[in-house]
């Protein structure tokens, strides 16, 4: 047994004590932010979330949330940066006269966007966007901030058109189980989720696959992958007699919409540092943009590698060729398994851009970050003190809900990181001031 998996307490991973809260108190100051980049983020996400899955493909999902983000965050990006001028734009250099105001072009810019992706929410967003306008002054600044934020969202429309989102793109998997290869898993044995997200133009990337991992997963014949069974085996099953209550808390904080769980963070962070709307822009475009394009990369691996979930190896462990893999074909993950394949783990690509943005925006890696969990009513919280402590809790955190193995999670780490590295050298840079 590896040493990660003997101690098994929280002294050895160094996670915090976990402060129960209800969710309101949580978000109390978020609320109060008077931040027009916070609170159209918040309604993105609603929207998201809420989306027609046949209109607009993925927006509920965890990763496919991000896109929609993505593209919202852009547009206002841009609008921003067109009236102050104080960052590379993203797109096309928009127009603003001088004057424009910025609240009206993000308020405009996000309307927009929202309305081009979700078409059956029109009325509910036209609502929000003329009581979010009704609170700036009439006049021209005003209505040369509408004009440049529609600019905004049209040019970041334009240009993700024919991206592939929702393309149709098949994926093959066989009939019943095989070794190394993934099939859809108990209970409800659902068909892979959005296989074309893995052939998306990305947002920064040069292509979707441009940082697959050069490491396959472990060959089944190999004593790696016996230590890797075996610990979510021992570690992530439901009814885990080695896991302890902690670590079952921490594997349950983690099953929550992924995208909606960090959006909350994100609105929380930008309050909690007092982020004005032009450097909350930047940050929220940065993070959305760093996160879709991980979801993206992971998709294109997880769909290349079609490697086999805990689930159906573990209780098909005798057909791997592995004497050292003992099946149990009555073993369940302590959630339940999202479906589509396993390698590398979705959640440990989003949260190593995630952790690697945010030590490059903020220019440490001790970065103070709060995540909610509403799978706990009260809401649960974890504060973090740094960006790696945040990638650690993630790291364990999918192998104690029985998810995934650990080679897988931190190949995920290290695919989200890529990711964020290039974003914080290629995109949203300060212009040289003269």
């Amino acid at each position: 047994m590896k040493d990660s998996q003997k101690s098994v307490g929280s002294k050895h991973f160094g996670f915090r004590a976990v402060a129960v809260i209800s969710l309101a108190l949580a978000l109390c100051g978020v609320a109060a932010a008077q931040n027009a980049v916070i609170d159209w983020n918040a309604i993105a996400v609603t929207a998201a979330l809420n989306g027609d899955q046949a209109i607009s493909p993925g927006s509920n999902t965890s990763g496919g949330t991000s896109l929609y983000l993505a593209y919202t965050h852009l547009a206002i990006y841009d609008a921003v940066n067109a009236i102050d001028h104080r960052f590379q734009p993203y797109g096309a250099e928009i127009p603003a006269p001088a004057g424009a105001s910025i609240d009206a072009a993000i308020i405009s810019a996000a309307y927009n966007t929202l309305i081009s992706y979700f078409p059956g929410q029109y009325d509910a967003l036209t609502m929000q966007y003329m009581a979010a306008l009704a609170v700036i002054p009439n006049g021209q600044a005003k209505d040369d901030g509408v004009m440049v934020g529609k600019a905004s969202a049209d040019s970041i429309i334009a240009m993700r058109a024919g991206d592939g989102l929702g393309a149709n793109v098949p994926y093959i998997f066989p009939a019943g189980p095989t070794a190394g290869v993934w099939i859809p898993t108990p209970p409800a044995h659902l068909l892979p989720l959005t296989p074309w997200a893995g052939q998306m133009v990305p947002f920064t990337m040069s292509s979707a696959s441009q940082f697959l991992p050069d490491e396959p997963p472990p060959a089944l014949t190999s004593a790696q992958w016996a230590d890797d069974y075996n610990q979510v085996k021992t570690l992530g099953a439901v009814n885990s007699t080695v896991r302890t209550p902690q670590q079952t808390e921490i594997g349950l904080f983690w099953t929550e919409q992924t995208s909606k769980q960090y959006a909350r963070a994100f609105r929380a962070l930008a309050v909690g540092h007092a982020l004005n709307t032009s450097d909350t822009a930047r940050l929220f475009a940065m993070l959305w943009t760093a996160v879709a394009d991980s979801f993206i990369g992971c998709y294109n691996a997880k769909y290349h590698f079609g490697f086999w979930r805990p689930v159906t190896a573990i209780q098909n462990g005798g057909i791997d060729g592995n004497s050292a893999t003992a099946p149990d074909s009555t073993w369940m993950p302590l959630g339940v398994t999202p479906n589509h394949p396993e390698y590398p783990a979705g959640h440990a690509c989003l949260t190593g851009a995630v952790a690697t943005i945010l030590k490059g925006y903020f220019a440490t890696p001790n970065v103070n970050f709060t995540v909610s969990s509403t799978v706990f009513n009260p809401a649960h919280v974890h504060t973090f003190n740094s960006a790696k402590d945040l990638e650690k809790e993630v790291e364990y955190a999918r192998i104690y809900a029985g998810f995934h193995y650990h080679h897988s999670v931190l190949q995920g780490l290290l695919l989200g990181q890529h990711v964020a590295q290039q974003v914080l050298v290629n995109f949203f840079q300060p212009v040289a001031k003269h």
